[in-house]
């Protein structure tokens, strides 16, 4: 015999509904129809994943493909990895080894057959690229020596040595795979053509206006995509990115929101609006050019990071822009961050502001430095670059150093980090997944890496890199991060961390079925999402 529920009982599934998450109703299980329209921030350079670096090509191409493997798209941390294109792996015992099980009956677009040729030639474009054409993450697989395909169902993946990273490396969200015939004819084929296996066929793209896919009904992953399709609309104004949302003409945009723009969004839909939350793998750093003086002195660039008050920083900051959190080289609250009773101890993160402040004049005044100035060059994009530029100048002038502003427009300024052309520059760095290989490599020695903007050589720093990254063993590796980072950030400090950005994602009520991640690049694909009615 049925009991009937209680009163209390009916209170807390009352309150759980008005909150959204009543658990086993009809309305929580994936229902097919309906097109998501989102908004996209900035539009592709190239459709090529394997040679762009924004979001502008994952949010609307990510759709059309698959992955050897993915991160689960259901895992916040963004650190788990589970088989996309492939069904199932085993490993070696001197983890050396990877083999790769590859799904039967998997077809591209066109209707051919996807085997596990096409997985091998398209990481040969990203570990090999032929002559003239680009590979921005060939750098990202040096531990690997060599990759076949010795049947149709069967890839594997051969070390030099033992890495920790390399399912998740595997895991890459830009590494879409592409028909070996295609790109054996032209290997600039995917620059402006699309031809996958995901959960998307491509429709249109329409340059400054919109990018439509539409439902794989051949789909390996059968009942899904549960989308009817999807339209991308390209809007790069942040306050008509908010309007849309507001208006109900889109339901997402899945780059970020700032506090006060989720706010406005909050304020005017009310019930129809979820908000997801994260901390986010992006940070934003100071690069100090080390060959040029008095930058090439560890304790004027240790002054300007204890100058820093952190803390109160992120008290104001959170509430008018995208930073958050005080952090070290991995994002908080993920399983290798630093804990923040450790990071305290590294120059510039004790709670004594103006003890800090008094050693930075000090060391100022030893460097013969006590009246510095210089000019920071500062990206030219609103949000969070604006306002950190504004705190971490004001936080400077607090020590008596003088700091001019230069910004420059966003599509040059890589250009002036890579060309030298500073003394100080704003940096950044955003991963695409949660894992300190990736989010670190940058700062190895300039020889090592072309994205090391400081232009230091630090061996140390280099040796620690390699050990951390081939450390199997949790406990060794997370020792070999905290080395690393102290080195980085305490003993010569090559580069000042600012604050960690936080992730906010205003949303239409209406979609369901997408988790939130520290990374804007993953969990594009959208074969999880779906629509109420």
């Amino acid at each position: 015999m049925r009991r009937r529920p209680t009163l209390a009982l009916l209170a807390i599934l009352l309150a759980l509904a008005v909150a959204g998450v009543v658990p086993g109703v009809a309305q929580d299980k994936p229902r097919s129809g309906g097109e998501l329209v989102f908004v996209v921030p900035s539009e592709p350079p190239s459709c090529d994943g394997h040679q762009e670096e924004t979001f502008g090509v994952t949010h609307p191409v990510a759709p059309h493909y698959n992955t050897l493997l993915r991160v689960d798209p259901n895992d916040k941390t963004g650190t788990k990895p589970v088989g996309d294109l492939a069904e199932s792996w085993t490993v070696s015992k001197d983890q050396l080894t990877y083999t790769f099980k590859i799904r039967k009956g998997v077809k591209f677009h066109d209707g051919s057959e996807m085997t596990s040729k096409d997985i091998k030639a398209s990481y040969d474009k990203i570990l090999k690229p032929p002559a003239g054409v680009k590979s921005l993450r060939k750098e990202a697989y040096e531990a690997i020596a060599s990759i076949d395909a010795p049947d149709p169902t069967t890839f594997v993946v051969k070390l030099k040595y033992p890495e920790g990273s390399i399912l998740l490396n595997l895991a890459s969200p830009w590494n879409f795979i592409y028909k070996a015939d295609i790109l054996a004819k032209d290997p600039h084929y995917y620059e402006k053509h699309i031809m996958g296996t995901g959960p998307f066929k491509f429709v249109e793209h329409v340059k400054g206006s919109h990018w439509i896919g539409k439902k794989n009904p051949d789909y390996w992953d059968k009942g899904k995509p549960y989308l009817d399709g999807y339209r991308a609309i390209f809007i790069s104004n942040s306050a008509a990115q908010v309007a849309a949302i507001r208006g109900e003409r889109a339901m997402i945009q899945f780059r970020g929101f700032s506090p006060p723009e989720r706010d406005q969004l909050q304020q005017a839909l009310g019930a129809k609006l979820t908000v997801q939350e994260s901390p986010w793998d992006c940070v934003n750093f100071v690069s100090m050019h080390h060959e040029k003086k008095p930058f090439d002195d560890k304790r004027v660039r240790r002054a300007l990071s204890l100058a820093l008050d952190r803390y109160e920083g992120s008290k104001a900051l959170s509430k008018i822009t995208l930073v958050k959190d005080v952090a070290g080289i991995v994002v908080p609250g993920t399983p290798w961050a630093t804990p923040p009773a450790e990071l305290e101890k590294l120059a510039g993160y004790g709670k004594d502001i103006a003890a800090n402040r008094a050693e930075a004049k000090r060391l100022l005044k030893e460097a013969g430095a006590e009246n510095l100035s210089f000019t920071y060059k500062n990206r030219g994009v609103a949000m969070p670059y604006e306002p950190l530029a504004v705190w971490v100048i004001d936080q400077w002038r607090q020590i008596g150093v003088t700091v001019k502003q230069e910004v420059v427009e966003a599509a040059a300024y890589y250009a002036t980090l890579r060309g030298g052309d500073f003394e100080v520059a704003a940096d950044f760095q955003c991963g695409f997944i949660v894992e300190p290989d990736l989010d670190i490599y940058k700062f190895q020695s300039a020889s090592i890496s072309h994205a090391n903007y400081s232009r230091y050589e630090d061996k140390t720093l280099d040796d620690l890199f390699v050990k951390q990254a081939r450390a199997i063993d949790a406990e060794e590796r997370k020792k070999a991060l905290r080395a690393f980072e102290k080195r980085l950030l305490d003993e010569e400090v090559h580069y000042i961390y600012t604050l960690q950005w936080h992730r906010i994602i205003p949303h239409s009520a209406k979609m369901r079925g997408w988790t939130i991640t520290p990374s804007h690049y993953l969990n594009q694909q959208l074969d999880t999402v779906w629509l109420t009615d």
